[in-house]
């Protein structure tokens, strides 16, 4: 008689710990500017899923997109096999990291970033 495991996910999180960190980092970064999109007259959210949470639920609804975004990102991270998962964290922290810091930039200096690079 032979005994089956069923398959689980696994232990080890994809990428390193720092690695992981930036996610969360630039993520974090990309929550609080989209939030403040919202705050502010002169820019808007181009997220159609986002804004659809705001105009449904108001600011939470902004939170609760941008979480729902981690979950699947994190789950689509531990679901993929090394060194897929690496090449997919990382390939998101860089996608945050521009959309963070294009949301920042608009936030301070009222121009999109792309803007200011080109002109």
């Amino acid at each position: 008689m032979s005994v089956e495991t069923v398959p689980s996910l696994r232990s080890n999180r994809p990428g390193g710990s720092r690695l992981r960190l930036a996610f969360f980092i630039t993520w974090f970064a990309d929550l609080v500017a989209s939030v403040h999109l919202f705050l502010v007259p002169y820019a808007h959210e181009l997220n159609p899923i986002t804004v659809m949470f705001y105009e449904f639920i108001g600011l939470p609804g902004v939170v609760l997109a941008a979480v729902t975004y981690a979950v699947v990102i994190v789950t689509v991270g531990y679901v993929l096999s090394s060194p897929l998962d690496v090449g997919f964290v990382a390939i998101i922290v860089s996608a945050y990291a521009f959309f963070a810091s294009n949301n920042i930039v608009l936030l301070v200096f009222r121009e999109p970033l792309l803007d200011m690079i080109i002109i």
